[in-house]
């Protein structure tokens, strides 16, 4: 349970406010490279801020303010230039760092106009990595960009899928540092949802909690398991601040504002040995519904379901009204750490995971076994070795709506037929 002042503190992340100053000092994912395609400009709200998003004719991406600085024209319907946005109102254009660098009719009617260079749109930096665009809105300087080193596997097919949550994104990040809830929100809920009332998933006998560089392990036995399986020696990582990491698999939970997120994970998936080399050129990114046709939420893909008991808390979870278990002890240690980082902020200190050094940001090496078939290929025939791999192969399972298209590409990358089966 937490006061009514420390839940305000987790959750409010507008400009000013603890936590927002606090995840400042990161780089968010905001997006995939691969939207703009076919766009130029979009509109983005990030920690409680309207912006627009753009990628110039130079092919360099840039955030700035949604509203000119003009007469606050809507910058989401202005034009891209060689170098940065021009408003479709009034002809202002701004670089990637917000400065106006033209004012049509003010420079024909008073050449040298000085006010141009005291003009300035509020912008942030914005790089692509892994098909991944980010931003970082913080004091400068930057810290590094973390290349993780999934992010540097080759021959794989990679992917992106989006979200939007309406819900704050501490429920969505507190799921990270969660085993009991796959036992039954993914297994047990997943049996009845199918009609059976049996058998029960393997219940969960152990499980522990570790703090490392870049966030928290989790560790867990289940029944018939034992610890030397890798759930207990290498256990699996909520990322910090926001993401968790699977091998194969990340996630983020980017605070939109206090009631809304967006959901960014990324996937890889090594082709069979024998299939390289294969290049993958722009990774697909594709939004996944949350609700049908009835308004419901979509509980049939493993994410989805995450996402029934993330907004099934309200749009901000009152933690003044919760009661903590044992098996919480992973959420209340991120929490904790949270807290610490806030002071240490204001101490005039990095927080949590902040990279400084090049040397160390340019390969970032996370927990995960097994990473050797994800690095080096499975053999065809070696497939049903590696049931969380091989389940790939029949369909996407992680989040609703895989466009036709993907799954297309997917299987020419895999070299497999409709139905998952090698050709």
């Amino acid at each position: 349970m937490l006061s009514e002042e420390k839940n305000k503190v987790l959750t409010q992340v507008g400009p000013g406010t603890p936590m927002g100053e606090l995840l400042r000092r990161y780089w968010h994912p905001i997006g995939g490279a691969s939207e703009f395609d076919q766009i130029s400009v979009k509109p983005f709200r990030l920690l409680g801020e309207d912006l627009v998003i753009y990628k110039d004719l130079s092919g360099n991406f840039g955030m700035v303010d949604r509203q000119c600085a003009h007469r606050r024209a809507d910058l989401s319907y202005g034009f891209v230039e060689t170098h940065g946005i021009r408003c479709n109102y009034h002809g202002w254009s701004f670089d990637a760092a917000g400065r106006c660098v033209e004012q049509p009719f003010e420079d024909t009617v008073n050449p040298g106009n000085p006010q141009k260079e005291r003009i300035r749109l509020k912008a942030y930096p914005v790089r692509e990595l892994a098909g991944l665009l980010w931003a970082y809105m913080g004091p400068l300087p930057a810290p590094e960009l973390p290349v993780y080193d999934a992010f540097t596997w080759g021959n794989g097919f990679r992917e992106i899928v989006i979200s939007d949550i309406p819900c704050n994104w501490m429920q969505c990040q507190e799921n990270s540092c969660d085993p009991i809830h796959f036992e039954w929100m993914h297994d047990n809920w997943s049996t009845r949802l199918k009609g059976k009332t049996a058998p029960y998933a393997p219940k969960h006998l152990k499980v522990k909690f570790e703090e490392f560089d870049y966030g928290f392990l989790y560790k867990r036995i289940r029944e018939g398991s034992s610890e030397s399986n890798p759930y207990w020696t290498v256990g699996r990582v909520a990322l910090w601040p926001n993401g968790f990491y699977l091998g194969p698999h990340f996630g983020w939970r980017v605070p939109i504002d206090d009631e809304n997120s967006l959901s960014i994970a990324w996937f890889y998936m090594r082709v069979p040995k024998g299939r390289e080399p294969y290049v993958q050129g722009s990774v697909p990114t594709w939004v996944s519904p949350i609700k049908d046709e009835n308004g419901r939420w979509i509980s049939s893909h493993v994410m989805n379901q995450d996402i029934v008991a993330w907004v099934g808390q309200g749009r901000i979870a009152d933690r003044t009204k919760e009661t903590l278990g044992v098996s919480d002890q992973g959420i209340a240690m991120i929490r904790k750490r949270f807290f610490d980082d806030i002071e240490a902020m204001k101490e005039g200190k990095d927080p949590k995971g902040v990279i400084r050094d090049p040397a160390i940001g340019r390969y970032v090496e996370l927990p995960f076994e097994p990473k050797k078939p994800l690095i080096e290929g499975i053999r065809i025939e070696d497939y049903p070795k590696y049931p969380t791999i091989n389940v790939r192969l029949s369909g996407f399972r992680h989040m609703v709506g895989q466009p036709p298209e993907v799954r297309q590409a997917f299987i020419k990358a895999m070299g497999i037929s409709e139905s998952g089966q090698f050709l």
